[in-house]
């Protein structure tokens, strides 16, 4: 796997994520949550779908079409009608820029 560049430190506010895609053409959504870099893959196990157009709570990424709650840090789903788990991928920051590793 391989560090891609995602956005500057101050462009990812507490509470908000960014999508990037890797060279596969997969997305990766990376979040700051409760003061942590930390990233996903950007498909709802439910549907199959993005997570644009959802939100952050707690530490937790809430489904926009059917709220199942996933924890960023481990990718577990919490409530249906999602039921299997998420991806998850390192986070890093390096001289100000925010990189993943997918």
């Amino acid at each position: 796997m391989q560090w891609i560049a995602v956005c500057k430190e101050e462009e990812l506010a507490e509470g908000t994520f960014v999508v990037v895609e890797n060279d596969d053409g997969d997305e990766v959504l990376v979040a700051r949550a409760e003061g942590d870099l930390l990233a996903v893959v950007n498909a709802c196990s439910h549907d199959g779908r993005g997570f644009e157009g959802g939100c952050i709570e707690a530490g937790l990424l809430i489904c926009p079409r059917h709220g199942s709650r996933f924890c960023l840090r481990s990718g577990k789903v919490l409530t249906p009608p999602a039921y299997s788990d998420i991806e998850t991928f390192k986070v890093k920051s390096e001289a100000g820029i925010i990189l993943v590793q997918a």
